[in-house]
């Protein structure tokens, strides 16, 4: 089967997991209609209703803190008398009780027309409140797990410190056993699991909860694919949060290493985005919706059926990326064009050069962090030299000759152990739009659909900011825990310069020539 179980972890996580579980609901086919190319099974679970009907449920684990699930309950619609049940059967106590209850939070227009099945109206940067106010699936109840212990932006508890995620899992862990709780039943539900993708923050307190969780992942369950997209805050705020931000960034980078097989890290607001694009950098909807079309989109090989054009697993792509497990930061990048756009089917009209077309790799929009706690980032100006790069293509960007071409040719260097590796995965299966989704890809006019093309690169970009990570913890970090982070940062860089300089770069150049 080759299930895919996703974790998430924190608000910007289930703003972005919100908005791929949507995605992943309007693939459904009905009857009388063409199959659907992607196979649900793997990212969703069967299962039976409170009325005995058959259910059918993202295979998902959502953590949060108290108040920020808004008007989303363990109980609904498809639950809701099996918890009821449940609940009455636990219950010891037979004495009178008293029920203390806060106002309830009012569910959105959205939200209810969706209940009442009609039409909802546009959602709003306004009318979002929290990340359920545009959710359109029914979760089972053991995906939904509320961390009661710390409440959403609270100014006396604030959730905010690496260390703060580390000894919130160890106390939670240490009190329930999280994986027995809460994720082994849905791994055991697995014929064959392929991968663990995991939505999370890097740098507040759920970049140390994550942490701990991988860790205690990996001693319980030995290795497996397990792919970290860590969000990283875009926003211009404080001098004080953006240190804080940093040090707890170096904190994850440097400890998800050794137990996430690829970490891509994702930045809310890049600096620089093409005209097409109008984000406000201050909604989580707007933001992580960049975010979710980038992931959604470079994850989808994953899940199509095994006769679809442009099908992988997780373990194929990170063969071409990896350098025997040692590269395991990604730099991921995205362009987004309308259908109607001629650049779209620019491949097919015979403009792309083949399989070592490197410009092909190039995208409009660079969502790797910059990791600075100054306004300017120190990159260089060079030209980031790759070593591997995984594309996924959603339209008609490349001719399938070429393609096939490219992974052809990529074996091959895998064989001879050479530089640059490449695969490209191509599904005629565009970008939908959703009613849920905001308006931030602005064309001539309006579409339902549109062609993306996702390129996670291996390549010295990635170095440099790693290295100017490294360069601002060290100066924020306490002398007991910096050499060891810094040192670590270090080595991490070091594996995108091995047997690679930049006199290679330019005998290539010269040979073209």
């Amino acid at each position: 089967m080759h299930e895919i179980v996703t974790l998430q972890f924190g608000q910007q996580a289930n703003y972005i997991g919100t908005h791929y579980w949507n995605t992943q609901e309007s693939y459904f086919t009905y009857a009388g209609q063409d199959e659907s190319p992607i196979n649900h099974d793997k990212s969703f679970r069967p299962g039976v209703g409170a009325d005995g009907s058959e259910t059918y449920s993202p295979r998902t684990l959502i953590y949060d803190l108290k108040g920020a699930f808004g008007t989303l309950r363990r109980e609904n619609a498809l639950y809701q008398l099996q918890q009821q049940e449940e609940s009455i059967q636990e219950g010891g106590w037979s004495g009178s009780t008293m029920s203390l209850q806060l106002p309830p939070i009012a569910p959105s227009g959205y939200q209810q027309a969706l209940d009442q099945g009609v039409e909802p109206p546009p959602l709003t940067n306004e009318t979002v409140r929290f990340w359920s106010d545009y959710n359109h699936l029914f979760y089972h109840p053991r995906s939904i797990v509320q961390l009661n212990e710390y409440e959403l932006n609270s100014s006396l508890m604030p959730f905010e410190k690496w260390a703060t995620g580390e000894e919130l899992f160890d106390n939670l862990d240490r009190e329930h056993d999280l994986l027995d709780r809460d994720l082994r039943p849905f791994l055991e539900e697995c014929d064959q699991l392929q991968a663990l993708q995991i939505l999370t923050s890097l740098d507040d307190a759920w970049g140390g909860f994550t942490a701990k969780y991988l860790e205690r992942i990996a001693d319980d369950l030995g290795k497996g694919c397990r792919w970290v997209f860590g969000s990283q805050d875009g926003q211009r705020t404080s001098r004080e949060k953006q240190l804080l931000q940093v040090a707890n960034s170096a904190q994850s980078l440097f400890a998800m290493n050794d137990t996430a097989s690829m970490q891509i890290p994702l930045s809310s607001a890049p600096k620089s985005l093409p005209s097409y694009v109008q984000l406000d950098p201050t909604s989580k909807w707007h933001t992580s919706a960049l975010q979710a079309a980038a992931f959604e989109s470079l994850t989808l090989p994953t899940r199509l059926r095994r006769t679809e054009q442009g099908h992988a697993t997780f373990d194929e792509l990170e063969t071409t990326l990896s350098n025997e497990g040692n590269r395991k930061v990604g730099a991921l990048g995205m362009t987004v064009k309308s259908t109607g756009s001629s650049n779209t089917n620019g491949a097919l009209n015979g403009t792309t050069n083949g399989t070592d077309d490197a410009d092909s790799y190039d995208t409009d929009i660079d969502l790797l962090p910059e990791f600075t706690s100054s306004p300017s980032s120190r990159d260089t100006n060079r030209r980031p030299h790759r070593f591997s790069a995984a594309e996924s293509l959603r339209g008609l960007w490349k001719d399938t000759e070429d393609i096939h071409d490219t992974n052809l040719a990529t074996r091959d260097r895998r064989i001879a152990n050479l530089r640059l590796r490449t695969s490209t995965h191509q599904s005629a299966l565009l970008f939908p739009i959703l009613p849920s989704y905001p308006s931030i890809f602005q064309f001539q006019k309006p579409e339902q659909k549109l062609a993306v093309k996702t390129s996670l690169q291996c390549s010295t970009l990635v170095a440099d900011r790693i290295r100017e990570l490294e360069r601002n913890a060290r100066r924020i970090l306490g002398v007991e825990e910096r050499e060891s982070l810094c040192d670590g940062l270090t080595t991490m860089a070091e594996e995108y310069e091995d047997g690679w300089s930049d006199d290679e770069d330019e005998d290539e150049g010269e040979d073209s020539s």
